[in-house]
């Protein structure tokens, strides 16, 4: 059973690869293959490779691998939306156009809407809902969204994931992470970009956004945390309606955060809820460490009384305490302006290469603080200056918390919002309380002797492992069974180029051969003759000739004269 599974599964594969080269030849991204050292794979495709591509002719690289995505479904558009928000892996031409990736697509039809909702819930739809709507009110590539009313009267949206794709998203990790290990063994500095771990990242967040039932206690941990707090409202979940397929939550009316006018309309404080905002996400970060994901303005409503509604937790950031004290000892020291202190905490907190000019980052540090130096602070946008950061160190190949690139790109949008809704806002106020805060926590005595407890706890376990692992070192020695793994990277490629050589070297002296020995055999003129001519003569030079024409054909066709 299990082979059988496994055969399916790779038949699907197959057919995944097939669909992903033609969509990619059809945009003229062929170059991608041939850097992930993909050429048999071309070579088996040549034909679909080959076919113009009038349409993308005009466009840029980043543009035309935008739209391949688009066009390759859920799993593609969510890895370009996941890379948009790491300017430490990509270059920025290709984070602006990754953040216009589209995820809507055409409703599916209602019927498989009905049979996903029972297949989900495992009742007919008449014994939870009393009435369902059948357009959609949104669509996505994982789910779509209808409006409702339970049987208990409360009017509410189901959102339910799309028949086949978990499958699909399934069928495409796997072929994300058979490319990231191409990489890994092709790339230089892949340790530092680290092509397996953003797959398994990847892999991580859209499996989490596929089981819409966590997205419902994500949304129930974020309305715990600010529990009392009468500035923010989030939609009930019905759990009685709701399955790792189908969420069904409370229906919100309200105005989008986008339509100023409106707001001003109503007579709401636009001031007001811009500053609200912007206490909610920094608590989110700096208090709790579990943050929305996506607040997009089409995920935020304002209510009567400036109250802000958040909607859609299908991606959710965290932030563990260490990455915390981090991002917290960044801003003291870009505040501050202090250069040697932001250095320090940046070596001292992230991997970095071996090779690490550090008078290098030094020197460009101190260029990046002094393009603020002159700013008043209420006007510095605190997430542009942290995606001007991650860029600045990426260069040195120093890596970033994933979590962190998600932050800043969440913090780019909250800033946005908040300059549109309150010109004077100043995100640097409002953060300062809380990195006060956050400072008096890190030096009170109780953290101090809570750091000592546990550095004093590392070493005593450091002091008790010790002796045991000296004399398993030791016993293995003895045994000649001390065994050290070297790994030369890159030479996978070298061994590929050089059998490659050798088989036409081999060639070579075969047509040679073929040729001297028809010319020997011509010249004896001796055997049975075809046309005038020693047939063993004419079939050598056919031979020679056929072989040598497919052969430079092969080398015209691989580009490599």
């Amino acid at each position: 059973m299990l082979r059988l599974i496994q055969l399916n599964r790779n038949v699907r594969s197959i057919r995944r690869y097939r669909q992903i080269i033609t969509v990619f030849a059809g945009y003229g991204l062929e170059h991608l293959l041939e850097y992930l050292n993909l050429s048999q794979v071309m070579a088996a495709s040549r034909r679909v490779l080959r076919r113009p591509t009038p349409k993308a002719a005009h466009l840029s690289a980043p543009t035309r691998l935008r739209l391949a995505m688009e066009e390759l479904g859920p799993t593609f558009i969510k890895l370009g939306q996941l890379l948009s928000t790491r300017p430490d892996i990509i270059p920025e031409p290709f984070i602006q156009e990754f953040s216009r990736l589209q995820d809507s697509i055409p409703s599916i039809p209602f019927s498989e809407v009905c049979s996903e909702i029972e297949r989900e819930l495992g009742v007919p739809i008449e014994e939870r809902f009393s009435s369902l709507g059948s357009e959609s009110i949104a669509a996505a590539s994982i789910a779509q969204v209808h409006r409702a009313r339970l049987i208990s009267g409360e009017d509410v949206v189901v959102k339910v994931r799309r028949p086949g794709v978990v499958e699909t998203v399934e069928t495409d990790i796997d072929i994300l992470m058979g490319v990231a290990l191409l990489l890994e063994r092709h790339t230089a500095g892949s340790d530092i970009y680290d092509p397996v771990g953003v797959v398994r990242e990847f892999a991580y967040t859209i499996r989490r956004e596929m089981d819409l039932a966590r997205e419902g206690h994500a949304i129930e941990r974020i309305r715990d945390n600010f529990k009392g707090d009468p500035t923010l409202y989030f939609p009930t979940v019905y759990w009685q309606a709701t399955a790792k397929g189908v969420l069904t939550l409370e229906y919100i009316e309200g105005i989008k955060v986008s339509e100023v006018a409106a707001i001003e309309a109503a007579g709401l404080d636009r001031g007001e809820i811009a500053r609200r905002g912007a206490v909610a996400f920094l608590k989110m970060v700096l208090e709790h460490g579990f943050f929305h994901g996506d607040p997009h303005p089409g995920n935020v409503l304002i209510l009567p009384g400036n109250v802000i509604a958040l909607l859609d937790f299908g991606m959710v950031g965290r932030l563990d305490p260490s990455v915390k004290q981090y991002l917290t000892d960044v801003l003291t020291a870009v505040i501050n302006r202090d250069v040697d202190e932001l250095v320090a905490t940046i070596t001292a907190n992230v991997e970095v290469s071996e090779n690490l000019d550090v008078s290098g980052l030094k020197k460009g540090l101190a260029e990046f603080i002094d393009g603020y130096f002159e700013i008043p602070l209420k006007e510095i946008e605190v997430g542009r200056m942290l995606l001007q950061f991650i860029d600045l160190v990426s260069t040195h190949r120093i890596k970033i918390p994933p979590d962190l690139t998600l932050l800043v790109k969440v913090l780019v949008v909250i800033e946005g919002m908040g300059r549109e809704l309150d010109p004077q806002f100043d995100m640097v106020g409002h953060l300062r309380p809380f990195m006060e805060e956050a400072l008096r926590e890190q030096h009170s005595p109780t953290r101090m002797m809570h750091e000592v407890e546990k550095g004093f706890q590392a070493y005593l376990s450091l002091a008790r492992n010790l002796p045991r692992d000296i004399r398993e070192i030791l016993n293995k020695i003895n045994r000649n069974k001390l065994r050290i793994d070297l790994e030369h990277r890159g030479l996978d490629r070298f061994g590929k180029e050089l059998e490659r050589s050798a088989n036409r070297v081999s060639l070579s002296l075969i047509i040679t051969a073929l040729i001297i020995g028809s010319s020997i055999a011509m010249q004896a003129n001796r055997g049975p003759l075809l046309w005038g001519l020693p047939a063993f003569a004419f079939f050598g030079y056919l031979c020679a000739g056929i072989v040598g024409f497919w052969w430079m054909i092969a080398i015209i066709r691989s580009g490599r004269l």
